[in-house]
């Protein structure tokens, strides 16, 4: 009688690794909104740099727990110079500006078409210069 069961095993071994590596690979090529949490704690983003692939979906969940209002403005330079002096009170128009009330949690998706780096600031007032700065980094290959 002969036995066959280390062969079986390594077949079975190797159908689930095939199986594993098909699903990572159809969820890294998915186009549900890839989700990143961003908590604002003491006029603060944490976490305050995030990479995201281009052109897929990006749902930003951003949780506000102080007891004070923020934004959340993605944009390049010259649209940060914009709302330094800026008169919106309140931002809900576009999915990269968004007025987080306190102690509330806002989501927005957003797709960046381009890779590069962008920032993420508070505009009120003294917000930014006490450091509520981010960044988002957009890599190629989404």
């Amino acid at each position: 009688m002969r036995l066959q069961r280390p062969a079986t095993a390594l077949l079975i071994g190797l159908a689930v690794a095939a199986v594993t590596g098909i699903a990572a690979n159809a969820v890294a090529r998915s186009t549900d909104p890839l989700v990143i949490p961003i908590t604002i704690h003491f006029s603060h983003y944490d976490p305050a740099a995030v990479t995201v692939p281009v052109g897929r979906p990006v749902t930003f969940v951003i949780t506000n727990t102080d007891p004070i209002d923020h934004e959340w403005i993605v944009g390049d330079a010259a649209l940060h110079e914009r709302h330094r002096t800026g008169t919106e009170p309140v931002h809900n128009a576009r999915p990269t500006e968004i007025t987080i009330p306190a102690r509330t949690e806002r989501q927005t998706t957003v797709t960046f078409d381009a890779p590069g780096a962008l920032q993420y600031i508070c505009h009120l007032p003294g917000h930014e210069a006490y450091g509520m700065v981010g960044t988002v980094t957009i890599t190629p290959g989404g």
